[in-house]
């Protein structure tokens, strides 16, 4: 069965939905790494201006945001919310073009790589 991204917007109104097939590539990414969550930030840079940065981190930050999905903790800055608020994380381990998803209702435009976009 060829791996699919979700074609409609956040249907839960949290700030962000990951999907399972994402939430267990994190997982693995945990175990491997023996950090406490993934943080979900968004950095200045990429073609579009801003780019969205997946990273493990031993815990959460004073003041983070955490998110909890499919048994996995997520760690959001506040700061970032407006710029993510409705994104669905997706992960496909296809060949080509495989990796995380982003499918943001907030960008404007975007570029070939999938991880930088413009509001």
């Amino acid at each position: 069965m060829p791996d699919t991204l979700p074609q409609s917007s956040n249907p839960t109104g949290a700030i962000v939905e990951i999907t399972e097939a994402a939430a267990a590539k994190a997982r693995d990414v945990l175990k491997d790494t023996g950090h406490g969550g993934i943080r979900i930030a968004v950095v200045g840079g990429g073609c579009a201006g801003l780019q969205y940065d997946l990273k493990p981190e031993a815990a959460a930050a004073e003041g983070d945001m955490v998110l909890e999905f499919h048994g996995v903790p997520f760690f959001v800055n506040p700061m970032v919310v407006p710029y993510i608020k409705g994104t669905v994380i997706d992960f496909s381990s296809a060949l080509m073009d495989g990796g995380f998803k982003f499918i943001n209702p907030n960008a404007t435009s975007s570029c070939g790589c999938g991880t930088s976009f413009g509001i």
